[in-house]
């Protein structure tokens, strides 16, 4: 017999600063409630179990049917070793805590769980205003500590959240600057990935690496000190223009992979603080620059999620699915 859909579900989005946990009504599956919400700072536990058993204590919530938890990192197994902490965990321990089912899904499976929820006003245009093809495959991608995407696919009524590491695909420069960089990044990690530059310790990388093809000391250790500098040092500047033409670059192969027609949503951390830098133009414009096919992607439009909980949402919309 299969197991019947809950009703409310525990839902969780697991970053290195905070675990955030809520509840979520799953009786309207396409649209579930978010409830409850609490922000828990990861540093006051020693593991994801210690930190949900403090929301179900502080919450006075006994522990529902099903929980469905975002981590940054690879679920194998249902395990998980999380990127940006030291806990590791299984949907078994988990379902020990009381849960019927527990499960663990990559953040940005998450996010593409909750594409098809979001509302107009929970997103930012990215580019031109192009209408998203309905029914259509969704993917995103996003900036933070790493590099994520993922896509949502719809068929026959039907939606599958897809996982992915795209943030380990190769980089493929496009111009001379750019195979400059390959050739120093490459000297200091082998194989270049997209994530060793469309992130936040990438953003540092790339920064360090135009300023050895200036032949100028690096001045700038952290993504905030460089993109703070945009506006009076012209390395600074040159780099966060450069992230913005690959991420570009690196999002319109994304859609051509997953025939994204829906849309390209952008998340992550970094993204957002880089949303204006994003809007001005060399993004757009390499995320089109597709040779035989620009013609397709120039027809994709790019959103930013705006939405604060979109991945609670997405495991909500697992739950319900389930």
């Amino acid at each position: 017999m299969a197991a019947m859909k809950p009703e409310i579900a525990l839902v969780g989005d697991i970053g290195g600063t905070n675990a955030r946990f809520a509840l979520a009504d799953c009786s309207n599956p396409t649209h579930p409630n978010i409830h409850a919400l609490e922000h828990l700072p990861s540093a006051d536990y020693e593991s994801l179990e210690a930190a949900i058993s403090a929301y179900l204590k502080k919450t006075g919530t006994e522990p529902p049917p099903v929980a469905v938890l975002a981590v940054a990192g690879p679920v194998s197994n249902g395990e998980v070793t999380l990127t940006n902490l030291s806990w590791k965990t299984s949907e078994r321990a988990l379902a020990k805590l009381g849960f019927g089912r527990a499960h663990l899904v990559n953040d940005f499976r998450a996010l593409a769980a909750a594409a098809d929820s979001l509302h107009d006003d929970d997103l930012e245009l990215i580019g031109p205003d192009l209408a998203r093809a309905k029914d259509a495959t969704i993917a995103i991608a996003g900036a933070g500590t790493g590099f994520g995407c993922s896509a949502l696919v719809k068929t026959r009524g039907k939606f599958i959240a897809l996982a992915g590491e795209g943030g380990h695909i190769g980089f493929s420069p496009e111009d001379d600057t750019e195979i400059e960089i390959l050739k120093i990044l490459s000297r200091r990690f082998g194989r270049v990935s997209i994530e060793r530059i469309v992130s936040g310790p990438g953003l540092v990388n790339l920064y360090g690496a135009l300023c050895e093809i200036e032949g100028v000391k690096a001045e700038f250790d952290e993504p905030p000190q460089i993109i703070d500098a945009v506006d009076k040092n012209k390395i600074a500047h040159a780099a966060v223009e450069r992230f913005c033409a690959i991420f570009g670059a690196t999002a319109g192969d994304i859609a051509l992979a997953f025939g994204a027609r829906g849309g390209v949503l952008i998340a992550g951390g970094l993204s957002e603080a880089m949303t204006k830098f994003l809007k001005a133009g060399s993004f757009r414009a390499r995320f089109e620059g597709k040779g035989r096919l620009s013609h397709l992607v120039r027809e994709i439009p790019t959103h930013m999620i705006r939405h604060e909980e979109a991945a609670l949402l997405g495991c909500a919309r697992l739950a319900a699915e389930d």
